[in-house]
């Protein structure tokens, strides 16, 4: 399962820039390329660096830790197998946008 999250307008980012958006225990980076919007986790999946501060170049973003590139609208690392950063879709719906978290499923056990 999953659920939509609605992003503040003030947390989106103006076009070409980026910005952090925070909601209960996801960290993302928020990305406006040429007018799409991309977000993925703020932790690289290496070493939990901050992916924010990130050098971005074209789609690609190099973790400022380490020197890992990933491509911000798939996640996948560039020249790796296996090793990618979490993505999340983001949907406009009427002048609003939404982020696509996936449920915890976190549930309270009854005895």
């Amino acid at each position: 399962m999953s659920r939509w999250v609605l992003i503040p307008p003030e947390k989106l980012p103006a076009a070409g820039s980026r910005s952090l958006f925070w909601h209960e225990q996801y960290r993302v980076v928020l990305f406006n390329l040429d007018g799409h919007f991309y977000a993925i986790d703020n932790s690289c999946p290496h070493a939990g660096a901050s992916l924010f501060g990130g050098k971005l170049d074209g789609r690609w973003l190099q973790c400022p830790a380490h020197g890992l590139r990933f491509d911000i609208s798939s996640g996948c690392m560039a020249h790796g197998k296996g090793l990618g950063v979490k993505r999340y879709e983001i949907e406009a719906r009427e002048d609003q946008f939404y982020i696509k978290f996936p449920d915890t499923g976190l549930q309270e056990l009854s005895a």
